[in-house]
């Protein structure tokens, strides 16, 4: 799906957060700038507004490497793991923790050794010229 417009992640991110839950992870795969952190934020905002939430500021979480979101009937943990180089330091952060009772979603979840089953994958690309970024999306059972 062509993503390169920000209306069209808008769009697209709206429609994806209608399909989310409690307990559901979601890994978000791609360079640095395709997209992933803008496409996050215009999920969180979607579901606090479907809540009637003000909608807060949504950050990249490179450098606390979590941030936490009340989107009325459950919280989001949003995880950068970027910065990351040894699994200890994934298992220190908490990671997939009470993931039951939350929706989890992973920038560079490939810093993650462990197999995470039943998980959904955003994958973001750029074509060859760098002009448009689009997005695959696997493991959507709803």
């Amino acid at each position: 799906m062509d993503i390169s417009l920000e209306d069209k992640t808008s769009e697209l991110a709206r429609k994806f957060s209608t399909v989310l839950n409690k307990g559901d992870v979601v890994f978000f795969h791609g360079e640095i700038g395709v997209g992933k952190t803008t496409f996050i934020r215009h999920l969180i905002n979607n579901l606090q507004k479907l809540n009637a939430l003000n909608q807060t500021e949504v950050t990249s979480p490179t450098f606390n490497l979590a941030n936490e979101y009340d989107v009325g009937n459950f919280i989001i943990q949003h995880y950068d793991l970027y910065r990351l180089t040894n699994s200890a330091e994934i298992k220190n952060i908490g990671l997939l923790e009470n993931n039951k009772e939350i929706l989890t979603l992973i920038e560079w979840p490939e810093k993650i050794k462990i197999k995470i089953i039943n998980k959904i994958d955003l994958f973001f690309e750029y074509n060859d010229d760098l002009s448009k970024r689009y997005l695959t999306i696997k493991g959507l059972k709803k």
